[in-house]
């Protein structure tokens, strides 16, 4: 039987890209992010069933309506990928960045939240489904120039962890994927080096995999797991002392 596959941040970047990986192999598709025209172009470029819904994951009202609906269309999904998430440069001693941080966290762990909260019991209830977050190898320790970025990723991780355990044993699978470096929209604008930089198709193969193969916490490239590996191990004050110097993010209105 095809997959049902529920895909937030859908409109461009890794979002759009799972939507063509899933597509790829017939799945019916419910694809929801902030601009309509963007989803109706690809969901007319898809030869598959789907749904869209035009939404900011910041409305939780409105994510619980479109879960409501998709399940009412296809029935409950496979997979839900929370993916839709947003970026800025900050620094921490400024006033004005406590509400760019307000927005991301918002955005970043509230919308995830709120994106799986609604599947979860009709998923407990068949016994099986996965809940997936997209969350960052930048959660893994904070970076110079990035603290809301680095906050809100580590807060995703500790959720989805949290929630993991908290279903584990009713046949629901809460998967939390870690890309590091994505050449989308997103990082764009990113004037700082990239390493083992990933397409957005490329990046949307990997996670397919590692949702296929039920994996709990997986680092994308693997290039990139064995330097988060380093960085997590590294003792804090070596790692104070080789990132004060660290290019930061150029600030800018989170986007």
């Amino acid at each position: 039987m095809p997959l049902k596959v529920f895909i937030t941040g859908a409109s461009s970047g890794i979002g759009e890209a799972l939507a063509r990986q899933y597509a790829a192999v017939g799945a019916t598709l419910g694809l929801a992010a902030r601009r309509a025209p963007q989803l109706q172009a690809i969901a007319d470029s898809l030869s598959t069933p789907v749904s869209i819904y035009a939404l900011d994951v910041a409305d939780s009202a409105a994510l619980a309506a479109a879960a409501q609906d998709f399940i009412t269309r296809h029935g409950v999904p496979d997979i839900v990928i929370a993916n839709a998430g947003i970026s800025a440069g900050t620094r921490g001693w400024k006033a004005e960045d406590i509400a760019v941080l307000a927005k991301i966290m918002h955005i970043n762990v509230i919308g995830l939240a709120a994106t799986l909260q609604p599947f979860a019991a009709p998923m407990r209830a068949r016994g099986s489904g996965a809940l997936v977050g997209i969350a960052s190898v930048a959660g893994f320790r904070g970076m110079p120039g990035a603290g809301a970025y680095c906050a809100s990723k580590s807060a995703v991780i500790a959720w989805l962890e949290s929630l993991r355990v908290e279903l584990h044993g009713c046949g629901v699978d809460v998967l939390t994927i870690c890309p590091g470096f994505i050449a989308t929209p997103l990082t764009a604008a990113n004037r700082n080096p990239m390493p083992f930089l990933l397409t957005a198709a490329d990046a949307a193969q990997r996670i397919a995999r590692a949702i296929a193969a039920k994996k709990r916490l997986a680092v994308i490239p693997w290039q990139m797991r064995l330097a988060s590996v380093f960085l997590r191990r590294m003792p804090n004050w070596l790692y104070d002392r080789a990132f004060a110097r660290a290019p930061r993010k150029t600030r800018e209105p989170a986007a």
